[in-house]
């Protein structure tokens, strides 16, 4: 495979860490590896970029108060035209990555593959793996069509690490006129307030579930995950019942976490959670009904009330600080 390109979102210089995942799944497969990012900033990502095996960054400029989909699509459709289509396109499936994916899709004519967690090559193809039946088996596919294959896929599904990559050849590229697709304007942002690490990035996650009986009992899955200088998570259950913020949501249609220890307080297990978290290094499950399905893929099972347990543990760590 000779060339792939990342869609590689950064803010303030920063690139995201779904886009330096990706750039580790780019050069496992293609001798190049390009990089298309935007936004203020954007010079300064290409350095990270770099590092981490881009050998060419094509910055689309700030997009200001528009919606990145509808430019960022035509300027990647313009830059097929002008250079002839890479191999694959990888793009993490976040708000604006799907929103990218999908426009670029009907400018091009080309289908996309979403939901994926893994990719492999065969016969000079990529092939990639879907989880279905709720994380119970996978599903494989590639395309047969004209290129590039747009691959939609999950944050976490490969591991972000530098390749001692040099500098990038950084290209300018124009974002043209899109007419009423750019209607929609941004009027503000909110940015939730947060302390400790992000739930995404955080070696050590706690979460809660509806074992937990109420919204107050959240506070000792907050207690404990600052002790252990980790993130707090939580169950679909808990925050479609209004508890917690969607921002906590652990799951397949929440937030999918790899750290190294996930302790999962009240959580029954339902498919759609474990999706989203059994990839963890260890997991730890409290739960008064021993056989709750979260045991089935737990390290470590604590069979008891996560009232009676959860506090016994946050005076056993006190006392050792």
């Amino acid at each position: 495979m000779d060339r792939i390109w990342v869609l590689a979102e950064q803010r303030d210089g920063e690139p995201s860490t779904v886009a330096l995942e990706l750039l580790a799944a780019a050069r496992s497969f293609a001798g190049t590896v390009g990089a298309v990012t935007w936004g203020s900033g954007a010079a300064e990502a290409a350095a990270t970029l770099g590092e981490h095996g881009a050998t060419k960054v094509y910055d689309a400029g700030d997009v200001g108060d528009s919606l990145p989909g509808p430019r960022v699509a035509a300027a990647i459709a313009a830059l097929i035209e002008a250079e002839g289509a890479p191999d694959a396109l990888l793009v993490g499936q976040t708000y604006d990555g799907r929103d990218v994916a999908g426009r670029l899709s009907a400018r091009l004519d080309r289908p996309v593959l979403t939901n994926i967690v893994g990719l492999s090559a065969e016969d000079g193809a990529l092939v990639s793996e879907h989880a279905i039946f709720g994380g119970t088996q996978v599903l494989k596919a590639r395309f047969t069509g004209e290129s590039p294959g747009i691959f939609l896929i999950r944050a976490k599904s490969f591991a972000a690490e530098p390749a001692g990559g040099g500098a990038p050849e950084v290209a300018s590229i124009e974002l043209p006129d899109t007419g009423a697709t750019d209607g929609a304007k941004v009027k503000g942002r909110h940015e939730e307030e947060r302390s400790g690490p992000q739930l995404d990035e955080a070696a050590v996650v706690v979460s809660g579930g509806r074992g937990l009986g109420s919204a107050e009992h959240y506070a000792l899955v907050e207690e404990l995950a600052g002790l252990l200088h980790g993130a707090p998570g939580a169950s679909r259950a808990i925050v479609d019942a209004g508890w917690v913020p969607y921002s906590h949501q652990v799951g397949q249609t929440g937030k999918t976490v790899k750290p190294t220890v996930y302790i999962a307080c009240g959580i029954s297990g339902a498919t759609q959670h474990m999706v989203g978290m059994k990839g963890a290094k260890n997991i730890i499950a409290i739960n008064k009904d021993e056989s709750a399905p979260i045991f089935t893929i737990a390290d470590l099972g604590v069979v008891g009330d996560v009232h009676t347990v959860l506090p016994k543990l946050i005076e056993a760590i006190k006392a050792h600080q």
